[in-house]
Order: structure tokens, then sequence, then C-alpha cells
């Protein structure tokens, strides 16, 4: 789909301004919300993804606007699963639940900056060498294998990354939030509070999950615009998913699972794809395999949807007979 530069910069503009002033209003408010306010809140980010999925449709056409929609839904459920991690951090710094809301929305402004890098990173590599696509789908089967084999075990602790014992390391950190606070004046000196080490800790976080997600994507469209506004708008209904279902994401037992056989069809699809436009010279002589097929995307729609909705499914379910023995003792 070819995008106008206006287009492009209308679009960034229109994220940054409104994710800025949702900043300053989480800071000037800082509350726990209700089940009924992020209900509503996540409705009307699904709303605009879907419309603005329509609007792809309608100016680029029905395959733009299936990739857009296979691409937001694969990134909202892999996005799901920071969830877990998210839990886990706000667990181990004990952060205040007011304050909550305000982390989670400037670590997703965070994990939106870092992931427009990747993105375009990515997108240079595709544009420059066809064979990428090798890698990425060779890299989301092992991420598969890997998440199948972890599915099982219990992660209750956050062990904190190199980066954030540096950051505590280097810098004096107070023993107590001061709100949404980052950097405070103490005995004399500057120090910052434990918020900004949960920043650090999220934005981070995040860009290990982006190096799974934004494979996963290019392997449903290699359209940067798509892949960044899908991005945009699975990460942005993030934060109201956190307070709405923070008790049933336990109950989603089968999650890393279903994400494994996700990863797994996208990773098939690069590789088929990659066959298919096939330039290595010591593979099939630098000529395309015509054996190999090009996956369309409303298969690949068709699949996201199945996958998800089985795992959801079947989770419940399973998760609801393990509550009914444990009540019967």
């Amino acid at each position: 789909m070819s995008v106008p530069a206006w287009v492009w910069g209308a679009t960034i503009a229109a994220a940054v301004l409104f994710l800025t002033a949702d900043v300053l209003l989480s800071r000037r408010r800082p509350h726990v919300p209700s089940t009924r306010e992020s209900a509503l809140h996540l409705a009307g980010f699904v709303a605009a993804a879907v419309v603005f999925g329509l609007g792809v449709w309608w100016f680029g056409g029905g395959q733009a606007a299936g990739e857009f929609f296979a691409g937001w839904l694969t990134e909202y459920s892999l996005s799901v699963d920071n969830l877990f991690v998210f839990l886990l951090i706000f667990r181990r710094f004990a952060v205040p639940k007011e304050l909550q809301q305000n982390a989670l929305l400037i670590g997703i402004v965070l994990a939106l900056v870092l992931r427009a890098a990747v993105i375009a990173v990515g997108a240079g590599l595709i544009a420059a060498f066809s064979w990428v696509f090798f890698l990425f789908g060779a890299f989301l089967l092992f991420t598969a294998v890997q998440l199948v084999r972890g599915s099982g075990e219990d992660d209750d602790e956050f062990e904190e990354n190199r980066l954030v014992r540096l950051v505590r390391r280097v810098l004096p950190v107070t023993e107590d939030f001061r709100g949404p606070t980052l950097v405070v004046r103490e005995a004399g000196r500057r120090a910052i509070t434990p918020m900004l080490l949960v920043l650090v800790a999220l934005g981070t976080t995040d860009l290990l999950f982006a190096l799974d997600s934004i494979p996963a994507i290019f392997g449903l469209t290699s359209d940067p615009y798509i892949v960044l506004t899908a991005n945009i708008f699975a990460l942005m209904g993030l934060r109201q998913l956190f307070f709405l279902v923070g008790d049933l994401l336990k109950k989603l037992v089968f999650l890393d699972i279903g994400l494994a056989v996700l990863l797994a069809f996208v990773g098939v699809k690069l590789i088929l794809e990659a066959l298919h436009e096939n330039s290595l010279p010591f593979l099939n002589g630098g000529e395309p395999v015509e054996w190999a097929p090009v996956v369309p995307i409303w298969l690949s729609l068709t699949a996201i949807v199945v996958i998800l909705g089985t795992t959801a499914v079947v989770s419940l379910a399973v998760s609801r007979r393990r509550e009914r023995a444990a009540a019967r003792g």
C-alpha cells in the first residue's frame, strides 16, 4: 500500500498528541481505573482499530485491510503475554495501585518508540535482503519451541535485568515512591524514585518481547505503515486490558501453547515465502522454489482467529474444571 508522507506524519502526530494528553491526565489524577472505566476505554480502542482497518480497506483495498487486522490481532495476542511480566514487575517494586496506570502508560510510550526503531531496522533489512525471511522464520520457530518448553513453568518472581541493576548502582534511589515523580531532590542531591526503575524495567522487557512480535507481523505484511499502526493500536489498548483481566490472565493456562502455535504458523509462512522469492545462489541455483505456496492473507487471518479463539475457550474450560475439582476437595 502506497502511503504518502503526509499520512505518515499525520498518523505519528495523532499518536503523539493522544499519548501526551493521556500521560498528562494520568499524572494529574492518579487512580485505580474501575472495571467500567477500563471496559469503556478498551471498547473505544477496539472500535478505533476496527474503524482504522475499514479506512485501510477503503483506501488500500481488501489485501491491505486483511494484513492490518491480522497484524493487529497478532500483536495484541502477543502483547497479552507481556501482562504477566508487568504483574511481576509491579509486585517486585511494590508499585502502589493508583500509580500503576501512569507507569503502564509511560511504559507503553517507551515501548512504541523502541518498537518503531525495530520496525525501521526490520523494514530496511527486508527491503535490502529478501533472504532475511529465512532468519525471521527460523527465529519464530525457535521461539515457538521455547514457549512450549516453558509453558508449564511458574515464574512468580521478576529478576532485574542488567540495565535496571546498572541504573540502581549508578544513581541514588529513594526508598519510597513520590507519586508519579521520577526525579527528586533529597539531602541536597538529586535522586531517582523507584518509578524510574519501573519504567526502565517495563521498557526493556517490552523490547525483548518486540524481538518476537515484530518478525511475526513482518510475516503477515511487509508494509511498514501497517506494521507500525498495528503496533500502535495493539499497545494503546494494552493498559485497559491489564486492569480489566488481571485475575483472568491466570485462567489462560494454555496461552503459551496457543502463542507458540501462532508463532510457528507465521514462521512456516515466512519460510515458504522466502522459498517462493528465493535468490540465494546455493539454494535451487538461486531460482525461486516453485512448489513453495504463498499463504493468502485471508487464510492467515482465519488461522489467527481460530488459534486465539481455541486457546481462550479451551483454557477457560480447563480452568473452570480445575476450580470445580478443587472446590469439591
